[in-house]
């Protein structure tokens, strides 16, 4: 039998340290796996109400009737409250939907339309009595 050559003593000892590093590589990547497994949570796994704030809904179909308020665009989707929005005198149509869909204050809105506070919370909640007789009395608390 022949003794080993140099090269191939260089050889074997390459070979050697590729399947070391392949195995050590191998072992990085399945701790990293592990790793992660511990730390993730399947979409499937989550609660309904996190679910709800991860996601987002397309309404392509959906007509959305639209209302310029001193500039602003307020978009409404509901067609009954459109419709009811739309029957106000423009003052107090503008007033409801600067307090709900701009979420202006009373002070805010008494400076853009030039009247007293308590003047645009009169009228608001006279709109809203107004409202809730053009919607039939439908509401979300009845």
């Amino acid at each position: 039998m022949e003794p080993y050559s140099h090269e191939e003593h260089v050889r074997h000892a390459f070979d050697a340290f590729c399947k070391k590093v392949l195995r050590n590589e191998a072992r990085d990547y399945l701790d990293e796996l592990a790793r992660r497994r511990s730390r993730e949570i399947s979409f499937s796994d989550l609660p309904v109400e996190i679910m709800e704030q991860l996601s987002s809904w397309d309404d392509y179909f959906t007509e959305e009737r639209t209302f310029d308020v001193l500039g602003h665009v307020v978009q409404i989707s509901s067609d009954e409250l459109a419709e009811a929005i739309a029957a106000l005198p423009e003052q107090r149509r503008d007033i409801i939907l600067m307090s709900y869909f701009l979420d202006m204050t009373d002070k805010e809105i008494a400076g853009l339309l030039n009247m007293v506070r308590s003047s645009v919370t009169y009228r608001r909640a006279a709109s809203l009595k107004l409202l809730k007789e053009l919607m039939g009395g439908k509401t979300d608390d009845s």
